[in-house]
């Protein structure tokens, strides 16, 4: 912090040259040079991600000196809970692509099992950290897991197993079963029967949207899970065709 006057941003009723000497002769005497490895300074950053550019430049705080170890007491100050909010940020999901039996062509009035990869959609976590200095550290862990599938099979001639449409986590923290031979007129935990062959060539859109949930545990025994639900969503087309029996 030194070269030039600090930038006073937002502080307009503050001169540049009262804002430089606070920091020079004022409130941080030669910019608290006397107190080197005791703490820092600390100034408001826009986020570079935000779509709103005059709430990104509403960070107008001017640069405060913080003893190390200590927790800044102003808004929007890094915090575990801002913390996770990042870490969230940075977490990156697969996307959604289900397992289907019959795997490539679908049959009238027989049920379509339709399950999710355990090894690849399971829990995914992120960790972010600032050091505040004298050996004090904050951290949060941001965790999200798969938590339900809904499916929509594309045409009202269809029945969805469950009749919700919505399949939970099953409690070995799979989505759908796997189909088994021998289970051709047992009905999937998780699923759809088609009562009406496409036509034409064309298919129906069975899109599956998995909701993952969200939550966090950060430094001093903080946590929550008020960070919102993450939802993703595929869209495949399925053809549908009839067996014709002959009694």
């Amino acid at each position: 912090m030194t070269g030039r006057a600090p930038d006073n941003g937002g502080n307009k009723q503050e001169t540049d040259s009262a804002i430089w000497d606070r920091y020079t002769e004022g409130k941080y005497k030669d910019f608290n040079l006397d107190k080197q490895g005791e703490g820092s300074f600390w100034a408001g950053v826009p986020n570079p991600d935000e779509p709103d550019a005059a709430k990104a430049q509403s960070c107008t705080e001017l640069p405060f000196w913080v003893k190390n170890g200590e927790q800044p007491d102003v808004e929007n100050a890094i915090s575990p809970k801002i913390l996770s909010a990042l870490a969230y940020e940075r977490i990156q999901v697969p996307g959604t692509e289900v397992e289907l039996n019959p795997k490539d062509r679908q049959t009238v009035n027989l049920p379509t099992w339709v399950w999710l990869d355990k090894g690849t959609y399971r829990p995914l976590s992120v960790t972010a950290s600032v050091d505040l200095g004298g050996g004090v550290e904050i951290s949060a862990t941001t965790t999200v897991k798969p938590k339900s599938l809904a499916l929509s099979a594309g045409t009202e001639d269809a029945r969805l197993h469950p009749g919700s449409g919505e399949c939970p986590v099953s409690e070995d923290g799979g989505i759908g079963s796997p189909y088994e031979k021998g289970s051709g007129k047992k009905t999937p935990p998780c699923g759809v029967t088609y009562l009406r062959a496409t036509q034409d060539g064309g298919g129906y859109p069975l899109k599956a949207t998995l909701t993952w949930d969200a939550s966090w545990e950060g430094t001093g025994g903080a946590g929550d899970d008020d960070l919102p639900d993450g939802r993703f969503g595929n869209t495949q087309n399925v053809t549908v065709q009839e067996i014709q029996s002959v009694n």
